[in-house]
């Protein structure tokens, strides 16, 4: 299916809307995605209701998502998180697709830029749904969040984070970022054994982030210049070693960000040594 339903008549754009589709990216919005609220959904609550469809005509919903565990992922072309995670999701399915129900749900860009804008309609949102199937082919659901985000910003709208749920609706295991192997294997080794995973939430964080910094590079070229830009505004750290992650196009962009950490820090302590050398 490569057209879109056409959604329900809505009313002009809340303000809520509107601030969920952000044209630039802001230094407060990294603050909002490095922590989960105390009230955000987790292990042990219950999904909020959602109704989404998907980009082959069925639908997602949470009164219903059948008989097996769901992995529900959340993430945009934009993302470099979520660039990391695709490699992820995709062994992970191969693994735990006949046991698991795998489904991506695309939401506004993390990075929009002039060539990826933040989509302003359901329509040209469906479209950057289809091109994430695309980039990462992925051979799971794709789902297609509403315009002004209302699934995502329910369960907290973090670029890449990811729900293990159990076939009742009920949250076994909330991962920060998708792009953690190590951790989603575990909770879903748990889960199709029927047991609950020993931890309800990932430690993955700054090992993630590392791993996604290489792929920020390839987010400027896909989205455009003014996303190494709002980056160097927002959050020059991490555009630094974005920067730094090019010198090292040889090794897997996984691995760049970690490189990139370690030629800065070696800069830093050779900088703050010579002069005592001298």
């Amino acid at each position: 299916m490569n057209r879109p339903p056409t959604p329900d008549p809505t009313p002009a754009a809340t303000r809520t809307g509107d601030a969920y589709r952000f044209e630039r990216f802001r230094t407060g919005l990294l603050v909002k995605d490095m922590s989960f609220g105390p009230d955000d959904p987790g292990a042990g609550d219950r999904v909020p209701a959602f109704d989404l469809p998907t980009l082959d005509g069925a639908r997602f919903t949470s009164t219903d998502p059948g008989p097996l565990p769901v992995l529900l992922v959340f993430g945009s072309r934009t993302c470099p998180v979520t660039e990391s995670a695709g490699p992820v999701l995709r062994d992970l399915h191969a693994e735990f697709g006949e046991a698991v129900r795998f489904v991506l749900v695309n939401t506004r860009e993390a990075h929009p830029g002039q060539l990826l804008p933040q989509p302003r309609t359901f329509e040209r949102k469906w479209e950057h749904a289809l091109e994430l199937r695309r980039h990462h082919a992925l051979p799971f659901e794709v789902a297609v969040d509403d315009i002004d985000g209302a699934t995502h910003r329910a369960f907290s709208p973090k670029p890449n984070s990811a729900y293990l749920i159990d076939p009742q609706g009920t949250i076994l295991y909330r991962a920060h970022w998708a792009n953690d192997e190590r951790g989603l294997r575990g909770a879903l080794t748990a889960a199709v054994r029927g047991r609950a995973p020993a931890r309800g939430h990932s430690r993955g964080m700054a090992g993630s982030l590392l791993r996604a910094v290489g792929h920020l590079p390839g987010i400027v070229r896909a989205a455009g210049s003014r996303v190494e830009r709002d980056v160097w505004l927002a959050a020059p750290p991490l555009a630094l070693l974005g920067r730094l992650s090019r010198l090292f196009g040889r090794l897997p962009a996984d691995r760049r960000g970690l490189a990139a950490t370690a030629l800065l820090v070696g800069i830093l302590l050779a900088t703050a040594v010579i002069p005592f050398l001298l």
